[in-house]
């Protein structure tokens, strides 16, 4: 009878293949175990960027369109005009009251220069006078000396009482005219003053006009592409703070990645940031922690939740963290806002 013999390494080769595997297994989990502890991972993250809106800032009828969607448009660039017919009347409305106001005012300073001679007048004359009074009544004084020497007779003497009573009188009234044409000079300033203070609301008035007036020209607040504009046509009525379309600025753009507060424990601000793209799995995007949110993204919420209601459920919050693309120049033409993406943190 015959033995036949096996070879030994056909007899163990299975459990070698097994070995090898289980060992090249514990490798790949050690080594991933390891590669787990120095970075903080999530897909709950997407590529953000400067949007603004555009507002409608006064009421109207869209009179032109010049944009069509995804336009490329640069700041200050005319987007639209809503009919400035209404706009423009007022305008000339309140160029016509400011003109009114100012005549008004060029009436009041001529008043006053008028007022002010009356003044000058009014008082020369009372200086005359009242030299002709002291003359009248030094005249009387010498009278009534020579007649007590009996110089002169008794009518000369009642003469220069006369003539001294009328200069006292004459003095009274003219200074009595220099008090009044005082007063109708404090009233023309006074006038000037309430003229200026209406000017000035006349002038307040037509640049809020003429500021309603520019509104009608909507100009995009920044550079970049419009977006989905068919929510406003030709002849539509828009109203002031309605949002007619948007504008996304592709060349600022940074990541938002919602980590887990368990996983904030090693995040630190200035960490490299590995960013996959899931429409571009191909690049290799490098970025860096650049801020952490100061609060959780349910307290942006716009009903954030009560712990205090009585019924309380732990869940595990996010943080938002922003992440900044460094060579984000190569990928402008690839990336867009709202991109899903997963951020990996190293945090050793």
């Amino acid at each position: 009878m015959t033995t036949t013999k096996i070879n030994p390494i056909k007899k163990f080769a299975p459990r070698i293949v097994i070995g090898i595997v289980l060992l090249c297994g514990a490798l790949y989990g050690f080594r991933s175990y390891r590669y787990n502890q120095t970075i903080e991972s999530t897909d709950n993250a997407q590529i953000d960027g400067s949007t603004a809106p555009v507002l409608a800032r006064v009421a109207g009828y869209v009179k032109t369109l010049n944009v069509t969607d995804y336009q490329q448009v640069k700041a200050g660039e005319p987007l639209l005009e809503i009919d400035p017919a209404e706009y423009g009347l007022a305008v000339a409305q309140a160029e016509a009251d400011y003109a009114q106001s100012m005549a008004d005012l060029e009436t009041a300073r001529a008043s006053l220069l008028n007022s002010r001679e009356s003044v000058k007048v009014a008082r020369a004359n009372v200086d005359v006078q009242a030299s002709r009074q002291t003359k009248a009544q030094s005249d009387l004084q010498r009278d009534q000396n020579l007649f007590t020497g009996g110089s002169i007779t008794k009518r000369s003497l009642e003469d220069s009482k006369s003539a001294n009573e009328i200069q006292n009188r004459q003095l009274t009234a003219l200074q009595a005219q220099a008090t009044q044409a005082k007063v109708a000079e404090n009233t023309a300033e006074a006038n000037i003053r309430k003229m200026e203070a209406v000017l000035k609301v006349k002038q307040a008035a037509l640049d809020q006009a003429k500021l309603r007036n520019s509104y009608t020209e909507i100009t995009a607040p920044i550079n970049g592409k419009t977006g989905r504009t068919n929510n406003v046509s030709v002849g539509q009525y828009v109203q002031p703070g309605q949002t007619l379309f948007t504008i996304v600025n592709g060349n600022n753009i940074w990541v938002t990645a919602n980590f887990k507060e368990t996983q904030l424990t090693h995040i630190r601000v200035g960490q490299p940031v590995e960013v996959k793209v899931d429409a571009f799995p191909d690049l290799e995007i490098r970025g860096k922690v650049a801020e952490i949110s100061e609060a959780t993204g349910a307290k942006f919420s716009l009903l954030p939740p009560d712990n205090a209601s009585g019924n309380f459920v732990k869940v595990t919050q996010r943080i938002p963290v922003k992440i900044e693309i460094e060579n984000s120049d190569q990928f402008k033409d690839r990336l867009r806002v709202g991109m899903s993406v997963e951020a990996v943190v190293k945090i050793n």
